[in-house]
């Protein structure tokens, strides 16, 4: 049985943030989840200063909330609906988030997370950096303000065909028309590509809402 960290949350994946990774390869190394889990639980202890932010460690997978037991953990033979994995934690560096789907299991995206972070901590050992610098390009985008929702459907459809120069009508009846303009969306509004972190809260929100329509 793997041995979950107390302090780790873990839960379902509501939304990726962008594109999945369509060419996904090989993990290049081997271990178990117990192993990973051992890794991970010391990395979050070198992460925080405060039982508040231990206690802020997540782990978001693609398995269906049906599939967790009792203890907030997923069941043994969970099947997830694609391999990638989020870890996000409030540290002493600020808010971090690690998305990865790399590899072809979710176990292995998330061993790539932990070693990641363990090599990110090696570079303060060797004194390359004073303040935690190499965490930045992990840093959450934090809004000032939440936006507001989508109040019907229409809405959502008409922002996300903007995207794709698409008016409401043909996002209604072309075939597949909302799921490809909310990829581009993600894609074109994306902070990591240069896009703009509140425009990219809409498009979540956007995408939210056809879910909850049963549109995607």
């Amino acid at each position: 049985m793997s041995a979950w960290p107390e302090t780790l949350n873990v839960g379902p994946i509501n939304g990726w943030p962008g594109e999945l990774t369509r060419d996904r390869r090989s993990a290049p190394f081997r271990a178990t989840l117990s192993k990973t889990l051992e890794v991970l639980d010391r990395e979050i202890w070198n992460l925080v200063e405060t039982p508040a932010q231990q206690n802020s460690a997540e782990l978001l997978i693609a398995v269906p909330a049906s599939q967790f037991g009792v203890r907030g953990r997923p069941f043994a033979n969970a099947r997830a609906e694609h391999p990638g994995v989020i870890f996000s934690i409030e540290s002493r560096h600020g808010h971090l988030s690690y998305p990865c789907d790399t590899f072809t299991t979710w176990q292995d995206n998330l061993r790539a997370i932990a070693l990641a972070l363990e090599a990110l901590r090696k570079v303060d050992r060797y004194g390359v950096t004073k303040r935690g610098e190499q965490y930045r390009g992990f840093l959450a985008i934090e809004a000032t303000a939440a936006p507001a929702g989508f109040a019907t459907v229409d809405e959502a459809l008409v922002f996300l065909g903007k995207f794709t120069g698409l008016g409401l009508s043909e996002m209604k009846v072309i075939s597949g028309a909302p799921a490809r303009a909310l990829r581009r969306a993600q894609r074109d509004s994306h902070p990591d590509t240069g896009g703009d972190a509140a425009i990219f809260q809409r498009v979540s929100l956007a995408e939210a809402k056809l879910r909850e329509e049963g549109l995607l």
